[in-house]
């Protein structure tokens, strides 16, 4: 029994690294897409909200199917799902496709993490389980931070995108044959009605969330909060959430609904949900990191996520720790101690680094902190009062941890956004105080310079013939860079303390 359980351990581990890399690794080809389908990059962007959509909605829904027809047999066909989807993205051969494979992929990928944590929490000894979870979630994180890097080594190796799918396919067949052998459960089953109209009311609100959320603009966030484009969709998303509660509530009381209301009703599950959240927004503000590399320290581009390694190495440790804290002193130590080394991490950034080494001590901490919350801890929190009904509240957990990802990226990237937006005046008012002249300096269209146009913006300063000139302009450029990326990690500790807060408001609850 025990070999079969570290068999399961090791399939599921894989399983999860494989789905969880496939949304980071596309970023590294964003660009290559972009010019083979010969769409903007609006729409290219879609590429990666589309799995992040199929992920969100996915997730709730194999939750409660993995209680009604067993976890091994939802394994299987999310395997299937995912393999058979990651070669129709290989094979597209127009946009339309291959955004139609790609969701197909992200409905196989997104049950793959819930499931995996309820077979752990149903049948692993409970002494164990929190280092079970850990590997999985520390899977989880590793792979969401080196996707961009695993995704630019398979480009560089071999020249075509299609490889980046296509190497998921020998994979996924050897999890689904090692899943058949080591997968196994006694698994009381709840056979059913599905709750179609809770499945497609959570799709529409998820859906419609997601396309406001795009809408915003990070250096003009309340101007576009004002945009009638993103009023609509954000209107329509909480009009569909009202409606999707109420559904749910009817059903409720004839059967089982696709969320789980009466947990719903329970103080400490409600808070946990919100600890998912922070989780989830804690690990979106790590994407930014090679950013200020390149863009801060000056590291090049090709070696920006050689250094970005040891966070990866770290948030797999932490998670290792986290789960093995768990087992010994429970979920809330656990979640309180990777709090404040998380807000170590985030606090070292403004505060101290200037150097790659002094980067990497404090990518060291964030990796330690955000590693520690993955996978035990909230699962474990989540899954205490729900008996038989893990894998639902496994699953809806998830989805919050999930729009957590989704909303911080807009809320990290105004702060570099709106700094960045009056670098021009910034460096005329340089200029002019270390009394250089002005003509002739570059500038940017409309004024409003970007954080997405760096490269060219640092080109165009250090092609000024005048030393004292192009020197005060690139320290001005760096200036508005380390400031945009101070307001980010300074969110990033806030977000560290509500976790904090929020945990020791759970141990009061519980």
């Amino acid at each position: 029994m025990q070999r079969e359980l570290k068999g399961a351990l090791f399939v599921f581990a894989i399983g999860v690294f494989m789905a969880a890399l496939d949304n980071g690794i596309i970023t590294a080809s964003l660009t290559t897409l972009i010019y083979a389908f010969d769409v903007s990059a609006t729409w290219g962007s879609w590429t990666i909200t589309l799995y992040t959509l199929g992920l969100a909605i996915s997730v709730p829904i194999v939750g409660k199917l993995s209680d009604q027809f067993g976890r091994k047999r939802l394994f299987i066909i999310e395997i299937a799902l995912f393999g058979l989807g990651s070669l129709l993205v290989a094979l597209s051969v127009n946009f339309p496709m291959f955004l139609t494979a790609r969701f197909i992929q992200s409905l196989g990928g997104g049950g793959i993490f819930i499931i995996a944590s309820s077979f752990i929490l149903n049948t692993f000894p409970k002494e164990k389980q929190g280092r079970a979870l850990g590997v999985i979630g520390g899977m989880n994180g590793i792979a969401a931070v080196l996707g961009p890097n695993v995704g630019a080594l398979i480009l560089q190796l071999t020249g075509s995108w299609h490889w980046l799918f296509l190497i998921n396919i020998p994979i996924a067949i050897l999890l689904l044959l090692f899943g058949v052998k080591y997968i196994n459960e006694e698994q009381e089953l709840h056979h059913e009605k599905m709750d179609w109209a809770g499945i497609f009311l959570l799709t529409s609100a998820i859906l419609s969330l997601m396309l406001s959320l795009t809408m915003l603009e990070g250096s003009n966030i309340i101007t576009s909060l004002l945009q009638p484009r993103f009023f609509i969709f954000a209107v329509l998303a909480i009009v569909l959430i009202a409606t999707l509660i109420q559904v749910e509530k009817r059903i409720a009381r004839k059967r089982e609904p696709l969320l789980p209301i009466r947990l719903f009703q329970t103080s400490s599950f409600l808070w946990t949900l919100v600890l998912a959240s922070f989780s989830g927004m804690i690990l979106a503000s790590v994407i930014f990191i090679p950013g200020f590399l390149e863009q801060y320290l000056q590291i090049p581009r090709e070696q920006a996520g050689y250094w970005f390694t040891p966070l990866a190495i770290a948030s797999g440790v932490g998670a290792g720790g986290g789960g093995t804290l768990v087992d010994k002193k429970g979920p809330i130590t656990t979640l309180l101690t990777a709090s404040i080394i998380a807000f170590i991490g985030f606090f070292l950034f403004p505060l101290w680094v200037e150097t790659i080494w002094q980067m990497v001590i404090a990518s060291i901490f964030v990796g330690l902190g955000f590693g520690m919350m993955l996978g035990a801890p909230i699962n474990v929190l989540a899954t205490e009062k729900t008996e038989e009904r893990k894998g639902v509240a496994l699953g809806t957990t998830s989805l919050f941890r999930q729009l957590g990802m989704t909303l911080a990226p807009t809320l990290y990237a105004g702060f570099i956004a709106r700094t960045f937006s009056n670098l021009d005046q910034r460096a005329q008012a340089n200029l002019k105080e270390a009394n250089l002249s002005t003509e002739g300096v570059p500038g940017h269209e409309d004024n409003r310079a970007q954080i997405s146009e760096f490269q060219t913006i640092q080109s165009d300063f250090q092609s000024v013939s005048d030393d004292q000139v192009r020197d005060v302009l690139l320290e001005t450029l760096q200036t508005v860079v380390g400031q945009g990326y101070n307001g980010l990690f300074y969110s990033a500790m806030t977000i560290s303390v509500f976790m904090f807060i929020g945990a020791l408001y759970v141990k009061k609850l519980r």
